[in-house]
């Protein structure tokens, strides 16, 4: 197998695992004192009446879930359109946390996406730490690789460290459009001009209340609810995000326990890649992250691949 095949194939595994970590990659900027968690939290029964109005249950759930730093989740990923997974559905367990963003996770049914995979759907173990991605690549992608690539078992991908600025953007838009941090999108649902309270339901057996709306960003832009609970330079980085990764709209839900901490969040994207829809558990809010980079000597650095691919590329348009 090539040199760039092998990055090729790479890439578009990396480039899944982008949209994937983007999903639980919270990056609150929150510096509010932290609260001691509750990891029984996400087990709260519903309140059995709430006179609070939906904007104002929602914007408690953003003050609560902001001050929580980590939980475990298991969470669905599908996408249409959408080049790295296009539609495939990806499976993804383990835990997250947020302020600052961490995770720890295995990712399952994407075999469309991941080389190696083989074609019942092989599992992925991903670490994010310090804004840094690591993907666990499969034995089978890697025995055809060129010698820098053997005996690695691990791939690093720093979006800073994009060999151009094409690719750098192309892969932290990919972060960015799924970069779906419940506190966040709970305050952004609050300017939806048809946001409502559905009501009580049981969701993976704990009674929660159930939100759902829809919101373009015109629409966020034109409301000041969301503005009420973020600060204007938390607010400006949400849309911001949004803009720059070519979503046009959301479509929403929410089911907020007992203790305004969310226990699954549905979230259907507009973007101009295509169509990606992420739903989403929250269990035992307060788990440990404990989240350690794998060992230099068994990590390979996607990005350099891609420097050293150009240059070798060069050289050969040079000799011809």
């Amino acid at each position: 197998m090539s040199s760039s095949s092998t990055v090729r194939r790479i890439g578009i595994s990396l480039s899944a695992a982008a949209i994937l970590v983007g999903a639980v990659a919270c990056n609150s900027d929150d510096k509010k004192d932290d609260k001691k968690s509750d990891k029984s939290a996400s087990q709260g029964a519903a309140k059995s009446s709430d006179d609070r109005s939906p904007v104002q249950a929602l914007q408690a759930a953003y003050k609560k879930t902001s001050g929580v730093k980590s939980a475990k989740v298991h969470m669905t990923v599908s996408a249409t359109g959408a080049k790295a997974a296009d539609g495939s559905e990806m499976v993804m367990d383990g835990v997250m946390g947020w302020n600052p963003a961490a995770m720890d996770m295995t990712m399952s049914g994407a075999s469309s996406a991941m080389p190696g995979a083989g074609a019942a759907g092989g599992k992925t173990r991903m670490l994010m730490l310090d804004g840094v991605v690591y993907t666990q690549m499969p034995a089978e992608s890697m025995k055809d690789a060129p010698e820098g690539l053997r005996g690695k078992k691990w791939m690093k991908l720093d979006f800073k460290d994009a060999p151009n600025a094409t690719l750098q953007q192309q892969l932290t838009s990919k972060m960015d459009s799924a970069n779906q941090d419940p506190a966040k999108q709970m305050a952004a649902l609050t300017d939806s001009p048809n946001l409502k309270r559905v009501g009580s339901e049981n969701v993976n057996g704990v009674q929660a209340q159930h939100y759902k709306g829809t919101l373009t960003l015109d629409e966020m832009l034109k409301g000041n609810e969301s503005a009420k609970v973020m600060d204007a330079k938390e607010r400006e980085k949400f849309l911001e995000t949004a803009k720059q990764a070519g979503i046009k709209g959301y479509d929403t839900e929410f089911w907020v326990n007992g203790d305004d901490l969310p226990v699954k969040m549905i979230i259907g994207m507009d973007t101009a890649q295509g169509k990606v829809k992420i739903t989403t558990d929250y269990t035992d809010y307060g788990t440990k992250v404990d989240v350690k980079a794998p060992p230099a000597g068994e990590t390979a650095d996607f990005g350099q691949m891609m420097k050293d691919l150009a240059k070798s590329i060069e050289a050969a348009k040079q000799q011809s």
